[in-house]
């Protein structure tokens, strides 16, 4: 895990809101005085649908712009998407969960015509047949079925600049002969990740205070091929590979820290200045393999799937981390402490999954399946301290190592039932039960071997209802339970160093959290919705600060660990109320959000699990209200339907999460697009007003506080060209869902 993103990444799970920015609710298209109406945006069963097709927005725009407008989508950093009320989405692809890891994943929507799509669905409450995590919804890319031979493609190139000039580059094909599908992409980007820290913590008799910035350089490479053959009229054989290298190199961090001594009246006593260097070298790579065979078994649509999947995560990191003091004549010179560290992580996973679905006359559907998966990674972690006194003289050196080993077994089985009773009327019940079984151990020379066993068994109940009160009105009720397994990076052991004071721990004992999910729907004409929701999560996973004062060199010094572990229950309630419309013959696009969101956390945490270490306790029980609104509009500035502006605007009021109380966000961002024949332009400016920048206060009733101001310079501006060509009617190849897809997630 990059240290630099950690804030971020724990910031972002803290809080969901909706963005939406989608086309409108009726098209109109005149034919010998007939006017015919088609619905853009409706709910069906236990899902809502965006008919991409029908909508005004989708020529010229990627499959990543469309989602990013979709209704109850939304995405912050522009590479992560959420759904309202959950905190992650997954993306599938035809039904099926995308066969790529999260960066390719990525890049694939970004690279993708919306033109090849059919619709989106959002499932905000996945049924039991999903292999899905926590919380999370589903957002479902249902392509076009174009029939014809031949072979069509795409070519994008596109330039960033925020803080650092960055660029990427993709090239896609599509081939189809007979009963031979073929496709394929290759991509690439160059970019530096920049991020400017604030970390203020202590009490009113001591205070620590570090200032930097941090620069990380990225180049990526990646792609996939997809082979598809169709044996016969019931059967077809897929053969999926996709394959994700990054490299950053040279990555940095320069801190400089201040102490601050005071006595009980609040008079200064003394200030120490040190600096933080750290130096960072990584590189990832992920490739993973899935075949797939698929058999219809009868007319009415049921058929068997059968996935077998390997994937092979393997990363190399080494790291220099040194914090200086100064010396008589104020240079950074005597060295305090210095550290070298060697991060490596292998993951290998061995999949197999089975799903049957049995059709029946009178819209009932039996679906039932089971899937296995078998992991094992290979941490072996070597830390090697050096100690200096306050002159810069070596005291002592101290190596740390840990060869940490886990192995994990996860067997899962389904059932689910979908009836449709009227017109009107239906529902859909089902379970999955999943048995997990999990071994680690940990090897430190000198000690001996800690190993450690973790169990599961859980049934996940799930259960959904969708009413048309009449041709106008729409009311569905969901239920669903799901588990979120800790990530293989978060159980690591390791210590990621920032400071001398300032560090970050994994925790290998950290325990799957259950979620439990509940949501009420309505839409009115199609065009007007509220969704009402309420998660209880259990054993949140999560990083806590952690603080505590300790001695060197007769020096009282403040010392602050974020601890991943599991910090008590939350709870998450909202309810949104959105509009989607299109104005003056779709001229205007526009959807807002309006909506509430209340947070309930009841954490408490005063020991590190891993090392035993005690802490000043660290307690979360205080509850927020906040507000969210939601402005996307598309306006389309003439007659021919070849330039739109964009106009997107979000604003999130502040709410506590578990690192403390996070400061309002907003953001105004505005796009300019030109269709040209088969070329697409289209200039982006994002966060104009410089206001998406993140800001946690964290005030304890012990008198311990906690500061956080990190501005990931999200205000920049990207423009991109696009190339389309080929016989655009190419029939896509079947995208699958590997049987290894549920572990790929925890890669991450």
């Amino acid at each position: 895990m990059k240290t630099q993103l950690l804030i971020a990444a724990i910031f972002f799970s803290g809080f969901t809101f909706a963005q939406q920015k989608k086309t409108d609710s009726l098209e109109t298209k005149k034919i010998d005085e007939v006017v015919i109406k088609k619905q853009v945006f409706k709910k069906q069963s236990d899902r809502f649908v965006y008919d991409v097709a029908a909508s005004p927005i989708a020529k010229g725009n990627t499959t990543f712009d469309v989602l990013k407008q979709t209704p109850l989508v939304s995405t912050t950093d522009d590479k992560t998407l959420k759904i309202a009320g959950k905190n992650n989405a997954q993306i599938f692809i035809n039904g099926r969960k995308s066969n790529m890891d999260a960066e390719s994943l990525v890049q694939f929507l970004k690279n993708t015509p919306a033109e090849n799509i059919q619709k989106i669905e959002v499932i905000t409450v996945p049924g039991s047949e999903f292999q899905v995590e926590s919380s999370e919804g589903i957002i479902n890319i249902v392509l076009k079925k174009k029939m014809s031979d031949g072979l069509n493609g795409n070519m994008r190139m596109a330039n960033y600049q925020n803080k650092f000039n960055g660029s990427s580059a993709s090239f896609s094909l599509n081939y189809r002969k007979d009963k031979l599908g073929i496709s394929a992409n290759l991509s690439g980007s160059d970019n530096i990740q920049a991020q400017k820290y604030t970390l203020k913590n202590g009490t009113n008799l001591i205070q620590n205070q570090s200032v930097g910035e941090m620069n990380d350089p990225n180049k990526n490479l990646g792609g996939y091929l997809n082979l598809d053959y169709q044996l016969n009229e019931k059967s077809n054989l897929a053969l999926s590979w996709n394959s994700w290298a990054n490299r950053s190199y040279n990555s940095t961090a320069d801190l400089l820290n201040t102490l601050k001594m005071f006595d009980e009246d609040g008079v200064l006593k003394s200030t120490e200045l040190t600096k933080s260097q750290n130096l960072k070298n990584s590189r990832s790579y992920n490739n993973s393999f899935n075949l797939n065979y698929e058999l219809k078994t009868d007319s009415l649509g049921s058929k068997l799937n059968l996935n077998a999947a390997y994937l092979n995560y393997r990363k190399f990191q080494n790291a220099e981390n040194k914090t200086l003091g100064t010396d008589t004549n104020g240079n950074f010179n005597l060295y305090r402490q210095y550290v070298l560290q060697e991060i490596p992580q292998i993951i290998n996973n061995f999949s197999g999954m089975a799903d049957y679905i049995k059709k029946f006359q009178k819209d009932f559907t039996v679906s039932l399946g089971g899937s296995f998966n078998s992991t094992k990674t290979d941490n072996d972690t070597k830390n090697f301290f050096d100690y200096y006194d306050n002159n810069g003289n070596l005291v002592k050196s101290k190596p740390d190592l840990n060869h940490f080993i886990y192995d994990e077994k996860i067997y899962g089985a389904y059932l689910t039932f979908d009836k449709k009773f009227s017109e009107k009327f239906s529902g859909k019940i089902g379970a999955r039960y999943e048995i997990t079984k999990s071994m680690g151990s940990s090897e430190v020379p000198g000690q001996t071997m800690q190993e450690f066993e973790r169990n599961y068994n859980n049934l996940l109940p799930y259960l959904s209802l969708n009413y048309a009160i009449n041709d106008k009105s729409n009311i569905s009720y969901a239920f669903s339970s799901r588990m979120r397994r800790p990530s293989f990076w978060e159980l690591n052991p390791v210590k990621n160093i920032l400071t001398q004071d300032n560090y970050t721990q994994n925790n290998p004992f950290v325990k799957a959290s259950t979620n439990y999910n509940q949501e009420l729907t309505y839409m009115f004409k199609n065009s007007y919705f509220l969704v009402l929701n309420h998660s209880y999560i259990k054993d949140v996973i999560t990083q806590v600060p952690l603080q505590r004062n300790i001695v060197r060199d007769g020096i009282t010094y403040r010392q602050l660990a974020y601890i991943r572990t599991n910090f008590g229950d939350r709870q998450e309630m909202s309810a949104m109320l959105g509009m989607q419309k299109s104005f003056f013959k779709q001229y205007l696009t526009t959807n807002f959000n309006v909506g509430m969101q209340h947070n309930i956390n009841n954490g408490m945490l005063n020991t590190d699990p891993t090392t035993g270490e005690v802490f000043d306790t660290y307690i979360n029980n205080i509850n927020s209200t906040s507000l969210v609104i939601q402005a996307n509009n598309t306006i389309r500035l003439d007659k021919k339907k070849t330039w739109f502006l964009g106009i997107n605007y979000f604003f999130i009021d502040k709410q506590q999460i578990e690192l403390g109380m996070l400061k309002n966000l907003m953001s105004l961002d505005m796009s300019l697009k030109k269709n040209w024949n088969d070329w697409t332009f289209a200039l982006n400016v994002t966060d104009i007003l410089n206001t998406n920048i993140v800001e946690i206060t964290d005030n304890q009733t012990s008198g311990n506080y906690n500061y956080i101001h990190q501005n990931r310079y999200n205000r920049g501006g990207s423009l991109s060209i696009t190339y389309s060509f080929g016989n655009q009617k190419v029939k896509k190849v079947r995208d699958i869902e590997g049987a290894s897809d549920g572990i790929k997630s925890r890669t991450k």
